[in-house]
């Protein structure tokens, strides 16, 4: 794990909120840090690739990272321990790296769906669950990216949505089980989005307009989303002005779920 040590803060330098963003360095995760910077909260960004990450942190005064892959089962104790040793409390967790997988049944490797469950399940876990003391003193609030397809059928993706659906059905329980405790727990759940899954997940540029094209046939509102439609819904989710909801999956897919 490679953190980017911007030294310790003062006391008064502690003041403000604290958040960890994982997968920020693109995407989803790179607009959530922003816009939970740009609402005066301490972001620490956290993904396996530092240059990615010093981009989104260069956006922001606000926004610092550490380099680790979540799928080592020491990472998120490390990581956690960083915005503590940085900046004495954190008051939100989002949850948000992950993988896309499409194969089908035929096709799909034992390993391709183990490494889809920890990234997408243990992951999680792992860092929610080490947070959990940070958590309670601040009476904070954890989000999880989980997708419309969560909760649709999607042949062809099936273990994505079913680790997407796990999620769900995690945010639902961690919110009943961490409300005596003040926590609040929700997801959001996007829908087709512009992206770099698409492309980490192997397809040559072909491919890529071709799915788009498609997508954008299916949604209603006829465009992909973009990161900040889905890191706008997260922040206020995890902000004081949601302080009366949890245990809420919020969908954003132009209108895809109510095909």
């Amino acid at each position: 794990m490679t953190v980017n040590d911007g030294g310790p803060m003062t006391s008064t330098q502690s003041s403000p909120k604290v958040a960890i963003v994982t997968g920020a360095g693109s995407g989803i995760g790179a607009a959530t840090a922003l816009e939970l910077a740009s609402s005066g909260i301490r972001v620490l960004g956290v993904g396996r690739r530092e240059e990615a990450l010093r981009r989104t942190a260069k956006q922001h005064s606000l926004i610092d990272y550490v380099t680790a892959d979540l799928r080592e089962p020491t990472a998120p104790d490390e990581v956690v321990r960083t915005a503590v040793e940085r900046w004495g409390r954190l008051d939100v967790v989002v949850n948000n790296a992950g993988t896309y997988l499409q194969a089908p049944l035929q096709e799909v490797s034992d390993d391709a769906v183990s490494d889809l469950i920890t990234i997408h399940i243990v992951a999680p876990t792992r860092l929610t669950r080490a947070a959990l003391p940070l958590l309670k003193a601040s009476r904070g609030s954890v989000v999880n990216i989980s997708s419309t397809y969560g909760h649709r059928p999607i042949p062809g993706s099936s273990h994505y949505g079913a680790v997407k659906a796990a999620l769900e059905h995690l945010t639902q329980s961690w919110a009943l089980e961490l409300a005596p405790d003040g926590i609040r727990v929700n997801a959001v759940a996007p829908g087709p989005t512009e992206s770099e899954v698409i492309t980490a997940a192997g397809f040559t540029p072909a491919e890529k307009e071709a799915i788009a094209a498609a997508q954008i046939e299916t949604i209603p509102l006829r465009r992909r989303g973009t990161p900040e439609d889905i890191a706008r819904w997260i922040v206020h989710l995890a902000g004081p002005d949601a302080d009366w909801v949890t245990g809420q999956i919020l969908t954003v897919d132009g209108g895809l779920e109510l095909l």
